[in-house]
């Protein structure tokens, strides 16, 4: 069977179109793979970072131990719609300072007079306590996530954009071919029975 050889050795019947789609999907692909890698790099950079800010806080943080001194009362808990109990409560920090109080979070099924853990800054406010190392690592698998989602979901959008024009134009090519072949194609240019004789 004849081979009809291109100077580059590539098949003669793959179209430029088709060469086109190719490199495409092949950039798609290759974006996949990097969206992977800055992913990864941006949760490490959130995950360190939350790290030394944790470590920072903890160095000013305290946890005491705060007497109830009021029932607790059920709130909802902002946008989310969830539901939280805060209680009047009061501590010392440091031991042999004034007493403190305020209305702090405290689990479900705490009483009055129940005694509950809590995290105080230097001077004895209630403060939140520093960051788990749980909270820290989903915190920067979430936002790894989100950029790697978004790093593909971008390449996507691009290269379905110009694989619809590849797609576009190769309709045009098809049509402007089909147009030259057509004739020939299906005899409109063959004379008839009896052409020629008069």
């Amino acid at each position: 069977m004849f081979h009809r050889k291109t100077p580059t050795g590539a098949c003669p019947l793959r179209r430029a179109a088709d060469r086109a789609r190719t490199r495409w999907h092949a950039v798609f692909v290759l974006a996949c793979a990097l969206a992977v890698i800055a992913g990864f790099l941006a949760a490490l950079a959130v995950r360190d970072a939350d790290t030394r800010t944790a470590q920072e806080q903890a160095r000013h943080r305290h946890r005491v131990t705060a007497t109830v001194v009021a029932e607790p009362t059920v709130v909802t808990a902002g946008r989310s719609g969830g539901f939280g109990m805060t209680a009047r409560a009061v501590w010392r920090y440091p031991a042999a300072a004034a007493e403190h109080g305020g209305t702090i979070t405290v689990p479900f099924r705490t009483h009055a007079h129940d005694r509950v853990p809590l995290w105080v800054d230097d001077v004895g406010r209630a403060a939140a306590g520093p960051a788990s190392a749980t909270d820290i690592g989903l915190n920067a698998a979430g936002l790894g996530a989100c950029v790697c989602a978004a790093t593909v979901l971008c390449a996507g959008a691009v290269v379905h954009l110009r694989l619809r024009r590849v797609e576009a134009g190769s309709l045009r090519d098809w049509d402007r071919e089909w147009e030259e072949v057509e004739p020939l194609w299906t005899g409109r240019l063959r004379p008839g029975p009896g052409a020629g004789d008069d």
